[in-house]
């Protein structure tokens, strides 16, 4: 059942469409797009990848802007021919969300069925309010000839930044509280505004996952997804934040542990936490995963990295990366420790790219290789696919720097979002410069941007070590 409606974009598209909807002249305009549909658990999102431009004469402007039978031909075919469904963009020369006119209503509708008798999708209709806020909704076919509208929750812009235009009726403004007021003291009621009411969710419920959700709910976030199938298990004690010794002896779900907690340190008034008992790499997670605006990947495998960087490019949800790596020497003394953390979406970097995994890692992974302990003392004892380092005192650091990448994203304090791809190292206390670099020519998720359902690209499937876990006893 689908509960909720959002539309995504990127910054450049973004760009684009301003360029030729906000008229020096006031007046509005009106253009056609390309969408691909985002699936879900409970929400649906329309991913807009493509203006389709008036050509001379195929537009007036008037006023109120009007398009002649040709444009509508060709955008609605082109669409079609792309496996995408049909998007109307116009105008209005006011800020923030916009409702719609009569006039507007009725274009709308009538276009609606012409829309779906050609691409099999609904017409998704998109406002753009000339301070640059976005609104948008789905008009969906409930019968023969008969078209209902569904407003979208929200509209976010995908790039260097996330800007976020919400509906107020689905997403309410949080009303200030005197709980998280020295949070709001940071940057200003607005922009805790449209932080609070970001769908984030946490994708590993280790300790860095649990130190990044706990900051997330004392920061004021409405809402949480933890995602993991592991238990805690006595040997975790020592690097969790959550878990007690009842906990680990019962081997309660970490999910469950997580949320127990998150609702008792959470300052929003209305949180709400939404475990789910899964793997990212199975369709129940992924699907979970899908639900929200951003994403933090607290894992150490590769097929988890993996299906996390499909979803930052496939369907325009920014994932915030970090990892940590220990090396001793022959005595068993420290000798390195390094962590890094990084965001993956479109005008950054990506996972692959930065080498946060391999994808023979993956195959390994999905071949059962990585939970055969054969295999794996086979490995070289460098090797990153038998590493599992995460001392509590290093996630502390490694979840501030994911925080902190999160916050630089949608904060963009003095202008700025993207503060690059950082690296520490505790031996012997050095940031390395941010590194800002692009993906290499042969990377395979750059076609991808946008493509959502349509990618054509199966990253899921059965997590035997998952599914063991939820069949083991307590």
């Amino acid at each position: 059942m689908i509960a909720e409606y959002s539309c995504a974009m990127t910054s450049a598209l973004d760009i684009a469409a301003a360029r030729h909807l906000l008229r020096a002249d006031g007046q509005e305009d009106l253009c056609f797009a390309v969408w691909f549909p985002s699936r879900g658990r409970s929400r649906t999102s329309a991913l807009i990848v493509c203006l389709l431009l008036p050509h001379d004469g195929e537009r007036n402007i008037h006023g109120n802007a009007s398009f002649n039978a040709a444009y509508l031909e060709r955008a609605v075919f082109a669409a079609a021919a792309q496996g995408g469904g049909l998007a109307f963009i116009h105008s209005h020369p006011f800020p923030g969300w916009q409702a719609m006119s009569p006039d507007d209503v009725r274009a709308e509708e009538r276009l609606a069925p012409q829309a779906y008798a050609v691409t099999g999708l609904p017409l998704i209709g998109l406002t753009l309010g000339n301070d640059g806020a976005w609104s948008a909704r789905f008009w969906e076919r409930t019968g023969p000839y008969r078209y209902e509208r569904h407003w979208c929750a929200s509209v976010r812009v995908v790039g260097d930044a996330l800007a976020v235009t919400y509906g107020d009726t689905l997403r309410p403004r949080p009303r200030m509280r005197e709980e998280f007021r020295r949070t709001v003291s940071a940057w200003g009621e607005a922009k805790q505004a449209d932080l609070a009411r970001l769908r984030f969710g946490v994708i590993g419920g280790g300790s860095v996952g649990e130190i990044v959700a706990e900051a997330l709910a004392r920061m004021g976030i409405q809402e949480v997804v933890p995602i993991d199938y592991d238990r805690f298990e006595t040997h975790n004690r020592d690097r969790s934040l959550h878990a007690n010794a009842d906990d680990a002896r019962m081997r309660r779900k970490k999910v469950d542990v997580i949320a127990r907690s998150l609702r008792e340190s959470a300052t929003a008034k209305d949180f709400l936490v939404r475990p789910i008992d899964a793997s990212v790499v199975e369709d129940d997670g992924f699907r979970a995963a899908l639900d929200c605006d951003v994403l933090f990947s607290c894992v150490d495998r590769p097929w988890a990295r993996h299906v996390l960087n499909f979803i930052a490019y496939a369907h325009l949800i920014p994932v915030i990366d970090g990892g940590i790596r220990v090396d001793t020497n022959a005595r068993g003394l420290l000798q390195a420790a390094d962590w890094r953390a990084h965001i993956a979406g479109p005008g950054h970097r990506c996972l692959l790219c930065i080498g946060q995994y391999t994808l023979d890692g993956v195959q390994l992974e999905r071949d059962g290789y990585l939970d055969d302990p054969s295999y794996i003392r086979g490995l070289p004892k460098d090797s990153v696919l038998r590493r599992n380092e995460n001392v509590f005192a290093f996630s502390l650091s490694t979840a501030s720097f994911q925080i902190l990448q999160m916050l630089s994203m949608v904060v963009a304090p003095l202008g700025i979002a993207n503060v690059g791809e950082q690296l520490y190292h505790f031996v012997p206390g050095l940031l390395d410069p941010p590194i800002f670099k692009t993906c290499a020519s042969t990377c395979p998720f750059q076609s991808l941007i946008g493509k959502g359902n349509r990618a054509g690209v199966d990253v899921t499937g059965r997590d035997r070590r998952a599914e063991a876990m939820r069949q083991s006893p307590a």
